[in-house]
């Protein structure tokens, strides 16, 4: 009874020290949330909002109770055009092969399957969107890439009903309101000796996941309430906040460190649980993705915190314009002390056809002259409008091509829409670089707990469903690179234009000038035309039937089929047998296999020449 008394009270006394690390990390960046839900608040339109000497959000106080305090918010569709156009980076992942053998080249086609299944069963094209307006709005966004050994296919079912499942890889947004990171100098993730995620649970989640009961409590989600000064009810019940502190892996701790609280008590306490890092290393499974990286800061910056005094001066701006419009339209009225009922005349106004009885030997009420509204208030509504786009890095061309409207050569056209992209590169290059990060968790997960064969579909050549089974151990290769992608400043008009150029090259072209079948799916899958697609290569069919003679060949004999291509396995035979490593057994039973498609090619041969001299 002693004993566990005790380890219930180191139990205790570690979930009290990771829930203060916890409490000091947030201390530490309170300003930092402060401004992200600043910029939340602007984007959402709530406009009149400031941050007093306390570090809160606070409503700003009205000037004078008849000016107006309407918004005009250009913060809002700049961050949907800038997520427009990053939503056009999503360039395929392709798995280089560790090496020319032939084994090696098969084990990344089945990575980059892998890769390809996963981000079709995960929709990951929505789950970079979901980072990435987080990411433009807040400054950074994370990627959690997780095994979930929930999901997958079914292996059994227990006694009592509960099933049980393959596991699979599970790929979540995540804002950066749940990151605590341990040094907010430090930029890189993995260089960081610890990590803390916080995430509201339902309490339901939490016991079906570690088996503890906790009694729940009311929690108000910041990200989800945005700092808005509007009432927006955020509170959730009966949750509870899961704190997970990542540590990462020390001469101590060989395999890193994961504790994970909840209420106050200990859910788990073990090693990290997932060799995602390179050699096999155990790494934190967090990926981030900053609209703007700060040199010496872990958080990145957005361009709403650089458009916010911007959006501050155009609604003045806006505002003491439409002020001055009123003043004109509605009239200001002089009258003298005494005079006219001024009490009825402020309730009633100027309406047309009013009869103002005022007293006999006073001066009548008369109209001011305000004359018109001054240009400055044009020209500086239109400064403002050009600093928005400097600013927000969307470019001239993207908000108003009015300027251009004198360069009408094409080139010159081309090298404008080129600068004005360049500015979006680095945030083009932020998700590339997260994409590829992605691509080698997929596959070290899979490696690490893909321990049983498994099935895996996937679109193959010509769009066809392609199942093949693998085991983790097959994966040799995690060096995951972007495949040749289309330009993000391409429109899809000129993406069409420079395949016809290419066409018209003899780029898709074969030796004889021909297009084959599996160059015209590809051409009519790259204009958008994917479901006239259908045709079937042969003589791919043929190089993908050769790589499964040669895989075969390393350990038995294959039989030559009458149908083969045989000049196209010939050249799979031997290209295999100069790239692979093999031993002198399986290298005399490929060398007797080549030698057998020769004998059927001088077989043909001869049946010709028989076949034509008995018809001469």
């Amino acid at each position: 009874m002693i004993e566990d008394k005790n380890e219930k009270t180191a139990e205790e006394k570690l979930a009290e020290e990771v829930t203060e690390d916890f409490l000091k990390r947030q201390e530490e960046r309170r300003f930092l949330e402060v401004g992200w839900q600043m910029n939340m608040n602007f984007v959402n339109g709530n406009q009149y909002c400031g941050i007093n000497a306390k570090g809160e959000i606070y409503e700003e106080d009205e000037g004078y109770y008849w000016q107006t305090r309407r918004v005009f918010n250009h913060i809002a569709p700049t961050i949907d055009l800038r997520c427009s156009k990053l939503g056009r980076i999503r360039p395929a992942l392709s798995v280089r092969a560790a090496s020319e053998e032939e084994s090696d080249r098969h084990a990344a086609t089945i990575a980059s399957a892998i890769i390809a299944a996963v981000a079709e069963e995960e929709d990951l094209d929505s789950v970079i969107s979901d980072v990435t307006i987080w990411s433009e709005t807040c400054g950074t966004a994370f990627y959690k890439v997780i095994w979930d050994g929930r999901a997958g296919g079914v292996i059994a079912y227990t006694e009592d009903g509960e099933r049980l499942s393959q596991g699979a890889v599970k790929i979540c947004a995540v804002s950066p309101f749940e990151i605590y990171p341990f040094s907010l100098s430090e930029e890189d993730v993995s260089a960081q000796p610890s990590i803390i995620h916080a995430k509201a649970m339902p309490i339901q989640d939490i016991y079906s996941l570690y088996g503890v009961k906790l009694e729940g409590r009311d929690i108000e989600d910041v990200s989800c309430l945005c700092g808005d000064m509007r009432g927006v009810n955020a509170v959730r019940h009966d949750y509870e906040l899961v704190i997970e502190r990542y540590e990462r892996c020390t001469d101590e701790r060989p395999q890193g460190r994961l504790t994970v609280v909840a209420g106050g008590k200990l859910l788990f306490d073990g090693a990290l649980p997932y060799a995602n890092g390179e050699n096999g290393a155990r790494d934190y499974p967090f990926i981030k993705q900053a609209a703007l990286p700060r040199a010496g800061s872990f958080f990145g910056s957005s361009v709403v915190e650089r458009m916010i005094p911007l959006q501050r001066a155009y609604n003045a701006v806006k505002n003491r314009k439409h002020e001055f419009l009123n003043r004109i339209s509605m009239g200001t009225v002089a009258v003298e002390d005494g005079s006219v009922d001024t009490d009825e005349l402020i309730e009633d106004g100027l309406n047309p056809g009013k009869i103002i009885v005022y007293r006999q030997g006073s001066k009548p009420p008369e109209m001011l002259t305000l004359g018109s509204v001054p240009s400055e208030f044009s020209e500086e509504e239109k400064n403002l409008l050009n600093e928005f786009s400097k600013v927000s890095g969307t470019g001239e061309i993207t908000d108003n091509a009015d300027g251009f409207s004198g360069v009408t050569s094409a080139t010159g056209l081309q090298l404008i829409i080129e600068q004005d992209e360049a500015r979006m590169e680095f945030a083009y290059s932020q998700i590339k670089r997260a994409m590829k990060y992605i691509g080698r968790h997929i596959l070290r997960l899979y490696r690490q707990f893909a321990a049983d064969v498994r099935l895996l579909k996937f679109a193959g050549a010509n769009n066809v469903l392609s199942l093949f089974y693998f085991k983790g151990s097959e994966i040799s290769s995690d060096d995951v690179v972007l495949e040749a992608d289309n330009e993000a400043n391409l429109s899809p008009a000129q993406r069409r234009n420079l395949i016809y150029e290419m066409l018209d090259r003899g780029l898709f072209s074969d030796d004889g000038g021909r297009l084959t079948v599996s160059a015209k799916n590809k051409v009519l899958e790259l204009l958008g035309y994917k479901g006239f697609s259908g045709g079937r290569d042969l003589g791919e069919l043929n190089r993908a039937r050769a790589g499964e003679e040669n895989l075969k060949m390393k350990i038995q004999t294959a039989d030559v089929k009458s149908y083969d291509d045989h000049t196209t396995h010939i050249s799979e035979h031997t290209a295999f047998l100069l790239t692979e490593k093999l031993t002198a057994e399986a290298e005399n039973r490929i060398c007797t296999h080549i030698d057998m498609h020769k004998q059927k090619i001088k077989e043909a041969h001869n049946n010709y020449e028989n076949g034509q001299s008995y018809g001469q």
